[in-house]
């Protein structure tokens, strides 16, 4: 493809679906420009740039499954096309697969490149990380170690398919990531602080705030103290409340991984009360300038605000078009595939706990003896039962925040704590942290979230993480 060649990308697309002899075919094609700066320490571990076009083609036939082929580069388009429809044919099934209807339009869209990251020189690249990267390591003594790394992306895309649907779309993506490491007395302790906008390289010019947090972080670790296992009262920050969410109702509100597990599906059934009145979650993929956002997803379906649980009930699910179709609703923007290698499947986009009232001193005034908990390093659930393991915390002290203390591990029930959830604060804000999600079918996607401060009433902690 032609730099800037949309009409003759168009022609090509058009050309392979008036050839295909399938009931349905869709053709995605990508082409992505992608540049990464990595140091460790004051040493640099790799500085890349690369270019790839590539695309996919799905196939279906009336009474037969998907026929599916990925190809690099664009010259293979027709072969794959013949080949999609094949595979489809080899594929019968019980039941017929039916797709929900979705808006057939033709529409061009390109976000604001932000000082176009493809214009930037790689050493300019490489000069801005290490600036950052050296300022962390110079901030303290005790600051024996770091990494850090720079990337950015460009995706240009475009679908295609046999019902009209004719859409393009240019998004550009930076990221920065900070890991700081402190030592003194025999004590190592680390911090990680990331970065991520739908933008490019004037974006990146004011992030020394991400290295330097870093940095402070892991020096005030050296000295906290470990939290005593037990029961408490807890406020979580937007980071730790998001990732929660995540984990839990997030997932299980993708349509497609309850299609053949009768008991997850039936534990999401719209209707069933899974947590306090005061939480309403979301997913937005409509949303401007987040790493999730895009105007329409990988099978052309317009991304939309779409509510999961509203007042503590379930009211929705993210659909891609054929579970949709299977449940006899409407998509909701929300088939996601990491790149043109994976056919899309239902994903989260930006995830959001909607805002409620008062602040973050009025959360922590009735605790005598709480954990404020902050930001998150992983988490896992497994048969209803949570584990997530923050980044750091403070003590709360007759309601005020006190010291600093280390990484704890929250575990319980996942409905039972988030029945416990009893104050919601009015301080909501998208979380601009370096987020993705990994599926191995469908590959790493680029994510946001957002959320206020809230209170649970009583979570167990398992004290240090380590």
């Amino acid at each position: 493809m032609a730099e800037g060649d949309l009409d003759g990308v168009k022609n090509r697309l058009a050309d392979a679906l008036r050839a295909s002899r399938a009931d349905f075919t869709e053709i995605r094609l990508e082409r992505t420009w992608a540049s990464t700066v990595a140091f460790r320490g004051s040493r640099l571990e790799g500085a890349t740039a690369a270019r790839e076009v590539g695309g996919m083609v799905r196939c279906l036939n009336h009474g037969k499954g998907w026929g599916i082929a990925s190809f690099t580069g664009v010259d293979r388009l027709p072969a794959m096309v013949a080949r999609a429809h094949e595979l489809s044919l080899a594929v019968p099934l019980d039941a017929p697969l039916r797709l929900a209807e979705i808006p057939i339009r033709t529409a061009d869209h390109a976000s604001d490149l932000d000082g176009d990251v493809r214009e930037v020189p790689l050493a300019a690249k490489r000069e801005l990380l290490e600036r950052l990267n050296q300022e962390m390591l110079a901030s303290d003594r005790r600051i024996v170690d770091s990494r850090a790394t720079y990337e950015d992306r460009v995706v240009e895309r475009w679908l295609a398919t046999s019902s009209g649907a004719m859409l393009s779309d240019l998004r550009p993506e930076v990221r920065l990531a900070a890991a700081a490491m402190a030592r003194e007395e025999g004590f190592l302790e680390r911090a990680l602080e990331s970065w991520a906008v739908r933008g490019g390289w004037r974006s990146a010019q004011d992030t020394d705030h991400l290295f330097r947090a870093a940095a402070r972080r892991a020096i005030a670790l050296l000295s906290a103290p470990k939290v005593k296992a037990g029961t408490y009262p807890v406020v979580l920050d937007p980071r730790c409340l998001a990732a929660l969410l995540h984990q839990t109702l997030g997932h299980l509100s993708e349509a497609d991984t309850l299609g053949d597990r009768a008991e997850l599906d039936q534990l999401m059934r719209p209707g069933r009360r899974v947590a306090s009145d005061l939480l309403t979650v979301g997913d937005d993929g409509s949303a401007s300038s987040l790493p999730g956002s895009m105007p329409f997803d990988d099978e052309g379906a317009p991304t939309q605000n779409t509510l999961l649980v509203q007042h503590g009930v379930l009211v929705g699910r993210l659909h891609t078009r054929e579970t949709a179709g299977r449940a006899g609703t409407r998509p909701t923007g929300n088939a996601r595939a990491g790149s043109f290698r994976q056919a899309p499947s239902a994903r989260l986009t930006n995830t959001y706990v909607a805002s409620g009232q008062g602040s973050l001193e009025d959360l922590l005034r009735p605790i005598r003896h709480g954990l404020y908990c902050c930001d998150a390093m992983g988490g896992d659930v497994h048969q209803g039962r949570f584990t997530l393991t923050t980044g750091f915390g403070q003590l709360i002290r007759d309601g005020r925040l006190a010291e600093t203390v280390r990484p704890m591990v929250l575990t319980g029930d996942v409905a039972e704590t988030l029945q416990r959830l009893d104050a919601v604060a009015g301080d909501f804000r998208w979380n601009l942290q370096a987020t993705s999600c990994g599926r191995p079918a469908s590959g790493r996607i680029p994510v946001a979230d957002g959320g206020p401060h809230v209170r649970v009433d009583g979570v167990v902690v398992g004290g240090d993480s380590a």
